[in-house]
């Protein structure tokens, strides 16, 4: 059995025109196994928005995330963060250099 997915950070791409950030994280976080969702804009252009997508749960399904994401108009440009397991593992702090 694979480890669970608990916590993803997407960069989204999603048109100015069509559903509200609001609207599209209450979609995402109505989704079985995902527990919170964060929707922050990053980047507004003529016809685009820049979206920090960051989704935690128990059990979070990419691909069903991804075709949510997609229906809702939007395309997930990268993966910036996976965190996977039975608990969530933040970022070790490493002195500069």
């Amino acid at each position: 059995m694979k480890s669970p997915i608990r916590r993803l950070v997407l960069d989204v791409l999603k048109p100015i025109k069509g559903l509200s950030i609001v609207e599209i994280g209450r979609e995402v976080a109505s989704l079985e196994g995902i527990e919170g969702v964060n929707v922050t804009v990053k980047e507004i252009d003529v016809d685009t928005m820049t979206l920090v997508v960051t989704v935690e749960g128990k059990n979070i399904d990419y691909e069903k995330l991804e075709e949510r994401l997609e229906s809702l108009g939007c395309v997930i440009h990268s993966i910036d963060q996976v965190v996977a397991g039975s608990k969530i593992v933040e970022e070790a702090k490493v002195r500069p250099e």
